[in-house]
């Protein structure tokens, strides 16, 4: 076992609750991308996700425990699919 294989620290659970359509809690979220009041795209332990609605607004973040809630009209939540096949360049000159 190498050495980053002992210090990585094991992968958080990505999970979504969502009261009605006004308030979302993610878990295993690694990083916010971007935000704004109609888009939220977010880096978790299963991919990006992107929320999309109105008024969307982050009420708590904790970058510690990778926990996010999120307050606003929810429309859509999608995950993006992970391309798989190498670097871009290597998937552009196939």
């Amino acid at each position: 076992m190498s050495y980053e294989d002992k210090i990585r620290p094991p992968a958080r659970a990505n999970n979504i609750i969502m009261e009605g359509r006004a308030k979302l809690m993610v878990s295993g979220v690694e990083d916010v991308e971007s935000f704004d009041e109609n888009e939220i795209v977010m880096l978790t332990t299963q991919g990006s996700l992107i929320i999309r609605g109105s008024g969307l607004r982050v009420e708590k973040l904790s970058v510690d425990s990778g926990d996010i809630c999120i307050l606003g009209l929810f429309s859509e939540l999608c995950y993006e699919e992970v391309a798989s096949g190498g670097s871009l360049w290597s998937r552009l000159f196939k």
